[in-house]
């Protein structure tokens, strides 16, 4: 995917801020300068000195990237796709400049390279990629308030409605493990029901989202985790080398009915 060049013209003063175009115009704080040239990724800070808020967030990224890496990787056999883990969305240009940056717990974009001629990717910038991503996910360690914050140009709801546009928004509570998701709709977030099982079906990647309950990193606890359309999860690596274990001593069990050792195979 080419990326396009910003120039000074390319802002906006109110949402949403993607165009019918689907080109992004950044808004700007008051006060901020518009440089002449908007920065990219390498000019923008890529910290913001924010620590991870509980000891659940990382596991739980890990968690949702080993479940669906397969799929993505069939998805997009090109590999041009990002998933994001508490990396900043610049969508506002400001003074200090990470003020204009929002960081989801999880995101995936689809159809963006993985690198940026040569470079790693620092943070996502809206005005240079101009593709929003298809979903943003907020662990919550309280009870979802802040990630539900329409306040204008400042809760996190209202930006990822206005501005970065996700098209889906899932907040998963991690004490309790209660789920919410969102679907854009006409520039608005509509929120969705769950299917009987609880699981919400995310279009983009042709899977749904539910918890899990069960033990992970040293820990029995709600997870959020993915599943196929008939509510299967989607096995992790460990998951799947257990399950190619037992299918092999299945496999074995029946040769040795049939007295066959299958060790001289």
């Amino acid at each position: 995917m080419s990326l396009i060049t910003s120039t000074r013209t390319d802002i906006s003063t109110q949402p949403p801020f993607f165009g019918p175009d689907r080109i992004y115009r950044p808004p700007v704080e008051e006060g901020v300068e518009i440089p002449a040239q908007l920065p990219s990724h390498m000019e923008l800070p890529e910290e913001n000195g924010e620590i991870v808020e509980n000891f659940r967030e990382q596991p739980q990224g890990y968690l949702l990237d080993q479940g669906i890496w397969p799929m993505l990787e069939r998805i997009h056999p090109d590999r041009h796709f990002a998933v994001g883990h508490d990396c900043g969305i610049y969508w506002l240009l400001a003074n200090p400049p990470e003020r204009g940056a929002i960081c989801p717990d999880w995101f995936y974009v689809a159809g963006v390279p993985p690198d940026l001629n040569g470079h790693y990717r620092r943070s996502y910038v809206l005005w240079k990629e101009h593709v929003a991503p298809s979903i943003l996910i907020e662990f919550s360690s309280d009870d979802g308030s802040k990630e539900r914050d329409q306040t204008p140009r400042e809760g996190k709801y209202w930006i990822y409605e206005n501005a970065v546009q996700g098209r889906f928004y899932a907040i998963f509570v991690v004490e309790t493990g209660e789920l919410e998701v969102y679907q854009l709709e006409n520039s608005k977030y509509q929120r969705l029901q769950p299917d009987q099982r609880g699981h919400y079906l995310i279009d983009p990647l042709g899977v749904k989202l539910g918890v899990w309950q069960g033990f992970y990193f040293n820990e029995t606890a709600p997870w959020l985790r993915w599943y196929d359309t008939e509510g299967q999860l989607l096995p992790i690596a460990e998951e799947r080398a257990e399950g190619e274990r037992r299918r092999a001593e299945r496999l074995a069990d029946k040769l040795r009915e049939l007295g066959i050792d299958p060790n001289t195979l």
